[in-house]
Parts: structure tokens; C-alpha cells; sequence
């Protein structure tokens, strides 16, 4: 009797172990690959990719990633340029240097 409730057990976690790897097959996506592949998708007008890409997270990681994405493309341009932050956002905004 005892044999049967060990293997009944053993088979039970062996079972549970089985599906969660399944979640850990399939890659999760972070805030910031999702905020990339969105971006990127709506650049490039591939409504299919925004859909996606805004399915991997919560909208409001999706913003807080955008945000990030944002403010960190901005700089990296600044840097470039040799302008400040705020010149660059201002001409791609195309809004009149301040």
C-alpha cells in the first residue's frame, strides 16, 4: 500500500515538474525587449509587431519601458551630436530651438 502512495506521489512531482518547464521553454520577455520590439515595430509600421510586442508585458511596463527606451536614445544622440538632451528631443520633435 505504501509503494503505491510513493509511486502515486513520485509520479504526482514528476508531473508537476514536467509543466513547469514548459513556462521555462518559452521565454519570458522583460520590459525593456518589449519596449524594443515595440518601438521598432511601430518605426517600421508592422502593426502585427506592435500587438506582439505589447502582449509580453503590462501596458504600464510597456510605458515605463518606452520611457526608458526614449530617454536613453535621446542622450545617446546628445552625445553624438554634441548637443544637449533637451536640443536634441526638441529637433526631433521638431519643435523650435528654445
Amino acid at each position: 500500500m505504501l509503494d503505491r502512495i510513493r509511486t502515486y506521489v513520485a509520479g504526482f512531482r514528476g508531473s508537476s515538474s514536467a509543466r513547469s518547464a514548459g513556462p521555462r521553454e518559452r521565454r519570458s520577455h522583460n520590459l525593456f525587449e518589449a519596449a524594443a520590439a515595440y518601438v521598432s515595430a511601430r518605426a517600421e509600421d508592422d502593426q502585427d509587431g506592435i500587438d506582439e510586442a505589447a502582449a509580453w508585458v503590462s501596458p504600464e511596463a510597456l510605458s515605463f519601458g518606452v520611457s526608458e527606451l526614449a530617454c536613453r536614445a535621446v542622450v545617446a544622440l546628445a552625445q553624438e551630436r554634441g548637443a544637449s538632451p533637451r536640443a536634441v528631443a526638441r529637433d526631433l520633435l521638431g519643435l523650435p530651438a528654445a
